[in-house]
């Protein structure tokens, strides 16, 4: 009896023993829990049930002058696969029939959506087939041991996907079934994407927004101020499945989308500039070309077409070189429509007048003590010039002297006030400056070429608005694109005027100027072809050979024709410039061949698309414009 009761009571100590040691273990692991290592289970706790959501703002419109759209944003979705989902619901189902069941009506509702899709059913499962990914132990976080190995949650199917196609997935019926199916594993992320519904029109001004939604060049960059709107964020917590808890949502801020823009740029305009842009493509085979037009009265652009040139929604196979805005950006010789800049300095500044003569048969002049020899002219001239002669011939014998009579500093200074050397403040993209060397740096021929418009660099923005000079009265005008910015319900909240760098030219000065420069589109002038007759077409041509391999080439030539109509009462400056382009059956590629006729067609279209008269108002003149101040 005694053996018996002190095995029973040895049982009862050996019992008691295990279950105090029991409970031992289980508070000490809650010491371990809840004191020693609380901050870091606590921070998986909140890494796994808690996140901030990122809420994107939806990008601004770009519209066009009368409300085209030119760039817009549209929501499309990403498709994406829990492989793991499937097995796991498929485990969930209490009864084999049921997993059957479960698991035959989710694969009819993976081809249904493949077929939905425009996919192969095979892309479909291969999806679905469960993977591991590996991670670094001290990152493995799944429930089970770290073993540096974590199941894939995520795997992307489908980019693209509109938000139409996406509703019909929502709505999927299997045969025979009243309510949708829903495919388990099927998620999605909604996001914007910007779309340019006009492919390549006005795209080196545009520019565009890559898929990581960084605007690149052009108004997306430039206004993405305005464009981009606020993003907002939300702070959720999550169950064990990872479906949010709306009850505990804590934060919310909610998105602010972008303002609209709305640009000078005039659809209509832009693709007239094209259609002619393409055509003198076709023509001359040039390497590059711009066309630019712009009100002559604010200096806003109308159109710029650029070749070569890309479709802004096929950006990502677009070559950077097609990418670039050669307006702003590439520097060529100016040629002969600098001539305008001496010429206008002398009336200017007096030295002479419309009816001054020149002796254009010259071969060199004494200057500063020294003698200079002249560029030759394509013609031999067999009596004096007057200075309206001189430029609609392009005389560079005669140019030569006037800037002589100005002299350095004044002809350097004068090539300044017109804009050369110096950056437009054209908005979009990287502007280079110019070249124009101080006189200090001058050669002891650059008198006789600079007038010219040799030995001197400037984009076509610059050689354009330095013509807008004469167009707008005398006013050096700032290059603009942008007219209005817009809030979220359309409404206009700032609005940019006309700007004016500087006064350059006295009203008078720059009347007489746009009277001259009409006879270079007439029978005896260098652009004839340009011509329209009744609308006063003013203008000069520029034929400067290019450098290559530090030698001036007599095969290869930027051609241009600059020029704003109608003379007495402008309304537009257009600009065509032809890098290298190749005439029919051979000849020089010269400004009047390559420029002009491409001018004359773009004012045809223009004449009739803005309404413009084949004469001014009586008595109206460049001297009243300028009085308004170049600014209506």
């Amino acid at each position: 009896m005694t053996a018996r009761g002190f095995a029973h009571n040895l049982r009862l100590h050996l019992l008691a023993g295990a279950v105090v040691a029991s409970f031992a273990v289980v508070a000490a692991r809650l010491v371990e829990l809840h004191v020693l290592d609380r901050e870091h289970y606590l921070s998986q706790i909140q890494d796994a049930r808690h996140r901030v959501v990122a809420d994107p703002a939806r990008r601004g419109d770009i519209l066009d002058a009368r409300g085209d759209l030119l760039a817009t944003t549209r929501t499309d979705l990403t498709l994406a696969i829990d492989p793991w989902a499937l097995p796991e619901k498929i485990a969930a189902q209490k009864f084999a029939a049921r997993q059957a069941a479960f698991e035959t009506e989710q694969r009819a509702a993976r081809a249904a959506l493949a077929d939905l899709l425009g996919l192969p059913a095979a892309t479909v499962e291969a999806a679905y087939a469960p993977a591991w990914k590996d991670v670094p132990v001290t990152e493995d976080n799944a429930d089970d041991a770290a073993d540096g190995r974590v199941r894939m949650r995520y795997v992307k199917l489908l980019e693209g996907v509109t938000e139409e196609q996406f509703a019909r997935i929502q709505a999927l019926r299997l045969p025979g079934k009243k309510d949708p199916v829903r495919i388990a594993g099927l998620t999605h992320e909604r996001r914007f994407r910007r779309i340019y519904p006009h492919g390549e029109l006005a795209a080196h001004v545009l520019g565009y927004v890559n898929k990581e939604d960084v605007p690149s060049g052009g108004v997306e960059a430039f206004a993405d101020p305005y464009l981009k709107g606020l993003a907002g964020w939300r702070e959720i917590e999550r169950d064990g499945k990872r479906v949010e808890l709306a009850q505990f949502r804590q934060r919310e801020v909610p998105a602010a989308d972008g303002w609209g823009v709305v640009l000078s740029i005039d659809c209509a305009v832009q693709h007239i500039a094209e259609q002619e842009m393409s055509a003198l493509v076709a023509k001359f085979d040039p390497a590059k070309a711009t066309i630019i037009v712009s009100d002559a009265r604010t200096g806003f652009l109308l159109a710029l077409a650029n070749h070569p040139t890309f479709d802004l929604n096929k950006f990502g196979t677009t070559p950077l070189e097609k990418q670039r805005n050669i307006a702003a950006a590439d520097l060529i010789e100016p040629g002969s429509t600098f001539k305008i800049v001496p010429l206008a300095a002398a009336l200017n500044e007096g030295l002479v007048t419309p009816a001054s003569k020149f002796d254009c048969s010259l071969e060199s002049m004494v200057y500063n003590g020294k003698p200079r020899r002249f560029m030759r002219d394509d013609h031999r001239y067999d009596h004096p010039l007057s200075l309206g002669e001189v430029i609609s011939r392009s005389s560079n014998i005669g140019t030569a002297q006037i800037g002589m009579m100005l002299g350095d500093r004044r002809l350097y200074d004068y090539a300044r006030s017109f804009g050369y050397g110096e950056r437009s403040g054209f908005p979009l993209g990287r502007e280079e400056p110019g070249l124009l060397a101080d006189p200090a740096r001058w050669s002891g021929i650059d008198i006789t070429r600079i007038p010219a418009g040799y030995s001197i660099a400037a984009t076509p923005l610059q050689i354009h608005y330095g013509m807008g000079v004469i167009a707008s009265g005398g006013h050096l005008l700032r290059p603009q694109v942008i007219r209005q910015v817009l809030d979220a319900s359309g409404e206009p909240i700032y609005s940019f005027r006309p700007a004016v760098r500087r006064t350059v030219l006295a009203p008078a000065t720059a009347e007489a100027m746009a009277r001259m420069l009409q006879k270079v589109a007439s029978p005896d002038g260098t652009a004839k072809v340009a011509a329209l007759p009744g609308f006063e077409i003013a203008g000069k041509t520029g034929t400067a050979q290019k450098l290559i391999d530090g030698r001036y080439s007599e095969r290869h030539h930027v051609g241009s024709f600059v020029g704003f109509f109608p003379a007495s009462r402008p309304r537009v400056v257009i600009s065509v410039i032809v890098d290298d382009g190749h005439p029919p059956g051979g000849g020089t590629a010269y400004g009047s061949v390559v420029a002009a006729p491409s001018f004359r067609r773009v004012a045809e279209q223009l004449v009739q698309y803005l309404d413009i008269k084949p004469v001014a108002a009586p008595g109206a003149t460049l001297a009243a414009l300028a009085a308004e101040g170049g600014r209506r």
